[in-house]
C-alpha cells in the first residue's frame, strides 16, 4: 500500500460528506472516528480536506483547464478525488508531485473508480505539465472575478463584500477566508491564571502565548493535537474560544450578584465566560431551543466546574410564555443571534457554498424578532448586547438602526465591527451595547 494512501482516502470521504450536505467539523469527526491515525496524520487529513473545501472554485478552474469534461459534467465521486489531487499539486508545496499522483490514483483504483483511475493519473499529470510550462486557466480581467476564483468564494458575496467595505478591504478578506485559523483559548479564571497555564503547556514542549489586549486569552503557536489531549483540558483550566468572541461577553461589563440572560447561548463559550466575569457568583440563565447543544454547555459548565448557570430549552420568541417571572428581571441580556457567520469562513470553509441572500434575508427576520423579544426581558436601565459573527451590514449596524428608531426607549452607548484579516484579529465580529431607559 502505498504511503499517505489512507490519508488522502479519509480526505475524499470527508469531501464525499460534505457534498452531501454535512458541516466540515461534523464531516471529519464522523470520518476519523473511523481510523486509528496519529495527530501528524489528523493534522494533514484536517488542512487537505478543509483546502479542498475552500478552494472549490479554484480547484473546478484547474479541472477545466486539464480535462476534455468540464468540471460540470464529471461525476460527482471523481471531481472531489480530482480535488484531492489538484489541491495538493497547486497548494501544498511539500508534498512531491509523484506523492501526490500516486495515492490518488489508489485511491481510485481501491475504489468504485477503478476503471477511471486512468483519467485521474492523465488529469493530474496533464495539471504538472501546465504548471511547468506556466500555462494558467485564463480569468476574466476584473476585479470581482479575480477575487471569486483565486480565493474561490461566490460572485455574488464577493461583490457584497465589496459593497460592504471597499475593493482593497475585500481583497484583504477574501484573503482571510482562507489561512488556517488560530488555536486560541480562554483561560478559566475560576481555576487558574495566564502564567500558569503558559507554563504548563511549556513543560509539554507545547508553545503558548498571551493574545494582546485580551486579559485571559492564549494562541497555541505549536503544531494542533487533540484539544481534548492538551494540558489543562480535563481539569478545565481553559476553554476554546476565537479572540474576537472572547470580547463579546465584557461588553456587559458584568458584576457579581447580577442576573443575566443569555439568549441562543449553546454550545456557551460566551455563556461560561459571563460565569468567569462574575466569578461564578449571580444567576446567569442559558437558554437555547436545541436539548443536544445545551447538553454540550452542561459538559462545558461540568469541567470548567461553574455552578452559578441555569440552562433551559426553549425559542426565545416562546420564552416569556414559558416564563413570565423573566419580564423586566434581568440586569443584563446577551443576544448572540444565529447569522451568516460570514465573519467565520476561515475555520467554516463549507458555508460559503451553502450561503445565499435568500437564507440571509431569512436570517435577519429571525434576527428582527430576536431582537424584539430580548428587550422585555430586561430590567429599566438594563443592558442588552445583541452579537453576531457576521460582517453583513444588514445584519449588523443596520438592523440595529432599524430597531432603534422603533423602540424610541433603546439608547445605543456603543457598537463595534471586527473585520477578519486585519491586524491581529480573529474572526469577524459584531456588537451593539443597548440601554434600556424608560
Amino acid at each position: 500500500m502505498t504511503e499517505g494512501y489512507l490519508q488522502r482516502k479519509a480526505s475524499w470521504q470527508v469531501l464525499l460528506k460534505v457534498s452531501s450536505g454535512r458541516y466540515s467539523d461534523r464531516a471529519i469527526d464522523e470520518v476519523l472516528s473511523d481510523y486509528r491515525f496519529n495527530s501528524l496524520d489528523i493534522a494533514f487529513i484536517t488542512e487537505l480536506s478543509f483546502g479542498c473545501i475552500r478552494y472549490r472554485k479554484y480547484l473546478d478552474l484547474w479541472i477545466d483547464h486539464t480535462s476534455k469534461l468540464s468540471h460540470k459534467k464529471q461525476p460527482p465521486k471523481l471531481r472531489w478525488l480530482l480535488h484531492i489531487g489538484l489541491y495538493q499539486i497547486l497548494k501544498m508545496s511539500k508534498i512531491p508531485y509523484s506523492a501526490s499522483i500516486s495515492t490518488t490514483v489508489e485511491s481510485a483504483k481501491k475504489s468504485d473508480l477503478n476503471k477511471l483511475s486512468g483519467v485521474v493519473n492523465a488529469i493530474l499529470r496533464n495539471a504538472i505539465k501546465k504548471i511547468e510550462n506556466k500555462n494558467y486557466p485564463n480569468i476574466p480581467n476584473n476585479k470581482i472575478d479575480k477575487i471569486a476564483f483565486l480565493d474561490s468564494l461566490p460572485e455574488w458575496l464577493v461583490e457584497e463584500i465589496i459593497d460592504w467595505v471597499g475593493i482593497n478591504n475585500a481583497e484583504i478578506i477574501a484573503k482571510s477566508f482562507n489561512k488556517k485559523p488560530s488555536i486560541d483559548f480562554r483561560i478559566n479564571t475560576l481555576k487558574t491564571n495566564m502564567k500558569d497555564v503558559i507554563e504548563e503547556f511549556r513543560n509539554s514542549n507545547l508553545v503558548a502565548i498571551e493574545i494582546k489586549d485580551l486579559k485571559t486569552g492564549v494562541e497555541l503557536k505549536s503544531k494542533a493535537r487533540s484539544i481534548k489531549k492538551l494540558p489543562g483540558f480535563i481539569e478545565g483550566k481553559w476553554v476554546i474560544q476565537d479572540r474576537s468572541s472572547q470580547s463579546i461577553a465584557p461588553l456587559l461589563n458584568p458584576k457579581k450578584g447580577d442576573k443575566i440572560l443569555d439568549l441562543c447561548a449553546a454550545p456557551g463559550t460566551k455563556t461560561t465566560h459571563l460565569a468567569e466575569l462574575i466569578k461564578d457568583d449571580g444567576e446567569i440563565w442559558a437558554i437555547d431551543r436545541s436539548k443536544v447543544r445545551l447538553d454540550l454547555l452542561k459538559d462545558n459548565l461540568k469541567r470548567l466546574e461553574i455552578k452559578c448557570v441555569k440552562t433551559f430549552v426553549a425559542d426565545t420568541n416562546e420564552l416569556l410564555k414559558l416564563k413570565p417571572d423573566f419580564l423586566n428581571y434581568f440586569d443584563k441580556v446577551l443576544l448572540d443571534a444565529p447569522c451568516s457567520g460570514i465573519g467565520t469562513l476561515s475555520r467554516n470553509p463549507d458555508a460559503r457554498w451553502s450561503l445565499s441572500n435568500r437564507k440571509i434575508d431569512e436570517l435577519i427576520q429571525l434576527q428582527i424578532k430576536l431582537l424584539e423579544s430580548s428587550k422585555y426581558f430586561l430590567k429599566n436601565n438594563g443592558t442588552l448586547v445583541y452579537s453576531t459573527c457576521t460582517i453583513c451590514p444588514r445584519e449588523n449596524n443596520l438592523l440595529i438602526n432599524s430597531f432603534l428608531t422603533k423602540n424610541s426607549d433603546m439608547h445605543l452607548i456603543s457598537e463595534k465591527q471586527i473585520l477578519p484579516g486585519f491586524k491581529d484579529n480573529g474572526d469577524g465580529f459584531y456588537a451593539a451595547v443597548i440601554k434600556n431607559k424608560k
